[in-house]
């Protein structure tokens, strides 16, 4: 599996946040913020989640400490303020993953977790695919919430994205 393979992911990522941020843009605030019966309680906790998520992992990969203390950490109380930072966090992806090369996705990641402070170790192709796969599954809930509103949801499947995008 070479870089490319990422480097697709980086930038589906991007593709799909940017579509159900544009959204969610749609919706008045009070709907976006409305409690739901979902894990994080809301569409705006779960995307608040998703950063979070991204900046913790991110953090892991490039040796800088975001600041992160738990896997619900509100670090936007408005929409604006959070579509503002998943813009500046996807290109920051985008630019962490362009910039890894075979020996950096061969090699072996070595962390903490919030959970337990012990140090473990996975391959970073591992970590990649999950980081990617955790965006996707919560991004999906989002979706969901999303569905729930009047607001459309829009399509986020990778096939629809490849067949919109030329090949990088």
């Amino acid at each position: 599996m070479k870089s490319g393979y990422f480097r697709t992911f980086a930038r589906y990522n991007q593709w799909a946040n940017r579509r159900l941020y544009a959204a969610c843009a749609d919706l008045p605030e009070a709907e976006y913020m409305k409690p739901r019966p979902a894990f994080f309680g809301s569409l705006h906790g779960t995307l608040n989640h998703i950063l979070v998520g991204d900046r913790l992992w991110m953090g892991r990969v490039t040796g800088h400490d975001p600041g992160i203390k738990s896997l619900d950490q509100m670090l936007y109380g408005d929409f604006a303020g959070l579509r503002v930072a998943r813009e500046a966090e996807d290109a920051q992806i985008v630019n962490i993953v362009d910039a890894m090369d075979e020996p950096t996705l061969n090699s072996t990641l070595r962390y903490k977790t919030l959970i337990n402070p012990e140090t473990v170790a996975t391959p970073m192709r591992l970590v990649l695919g999950h980081f990617f796969n955790h965006q996707t599954h919560h991004r999906g809930q989002a979706h969901g919430l999303l569905s729930q509103t009047a607001v459309t949801s829009p399509p986020l499947d990778l096939m629809v994205y490849l067949r919109e995008t030329p090949p990088a």
